[in-house]
């Protein structure tokens, strides 16, 4: 297990300027600004519940709408997670989780695989959530699990408000990354897989 699992990126496109920073073994301590309010609330959910530090600022096109900012910041995120895994020996690889919220309840159920993949099975009754596009969501986590090599799996079972649809979707994730990427007291420095290697 690496003793400094920290990463940071920047990215800087036409459309976007991102620089981001994490801790995978910090205290879930965040300092967000993407210029989307409710996307650094559920970004800074991610942190918190993750126990990820997070700092990530973010400038985008949001004149024309908030796509390249919200699948942006999915791309530097997966690829911070990355990098700040290495070779991922020693860590637990797997996890899932049904995580409650009022009326709602989210499964996540996530592998630290090095092949990404996304499984979503989430429905919003509304377009938007507050100003935020719910199409959004998707677009984030796709981007995430893409740069970040894992295998990710969301289904909401149920839920009424959207809020809590996205919230929970977001804890869930966050829940799940926390257990999967905890070193592994009975594999310490060893990789995961009969494979030897979890690169992508």
């Amino acid at each position: 297990m690496a003793t400094n699992r920290t990463a940071n990126i920047a990215r800087k496109t036409n459309e976007t300027d991102i620089s981001l920073e994490i801790n995978l073994d910090g205290s879930g301590k965040y300092d967000i600004d993407t210029g989307i309010g409710f996307f650094d609330h559920m970004l800074e959910q991610l942190s918190r519940h993750s126990l990820i530090d997070m700092k990530i600022s973010a400038k985008g096109d949001l004149h024309i709408d908030a796509h390249h900012t919200t699948e942006d910041v999915g791309i530097a995120l997966g690829q911070a997670v990355n990098s700040a895994l290495g070779d991922r020996a020693g860590i637990t690889r797997y996890a899932s989780l049904d995580l409650a919220m009022d009326e709602t309840l989210t499964r996540a159920a996530l592998d630290v695989s090095g092949r990404p993949y996304l499984i979503w099975n989430v429905s919003f009754s509304r377009d938007k959530v507050g100003d935020f596009d719910t199409e959004l969501f998707r677009e984030f986590f796709q981007a995430f699990a893409q740069n970040a090599g894992i295998t990710l799996h969301v289904t909401n079972h149920y839920g009424e408000n959207n809020h809590h649809i996205a919230e929970t979707c977001f804890k869930a994730v966050a829940r799940t990354l926390r257990s999967a990427i905890e070193p592994d007291p009975r594999q310490a420095g060893i990789i995961p897989s009969t494979k030897g290697s979890l690169a992508g």
